[in-house]
């Protein structure tokens, strides 16, 4: 079986590219997973945030905290 070069090229360039979309979407399910597993801030989290630092927050201030951490997503 003697296969031309330019077609060994072909072969090895698409598996390069079916390898990195297939990666890229394994690695996307598993981060949308982690993300629903570990949420990265809630309003719990800042709350005990603000009593750790000796301060009691009020509802006003912890949805502020929230919507500007939520600006930058």
């Amino acid at each position: 079986m003697n296969i031309p070069v330019w077609g060994l090229i072909l072969i090895i360039v698409g598996g390069i590219l079916v390898g990195a979309v297939a990666g890229f979407f394994i690695a996307r399910a598993w981060f949308q997973k982690y993300l629903k597993k570990n949420p990265p801030v809630n309003e719990m989290m800042i709350r005990e945030m603000m009593r750790q630092m000796g301060r009691t927050p009020s509802e006003k201030q912890v949805r502020q905290i929230l919507s500007s951490m939520n600006q930058y997503k």
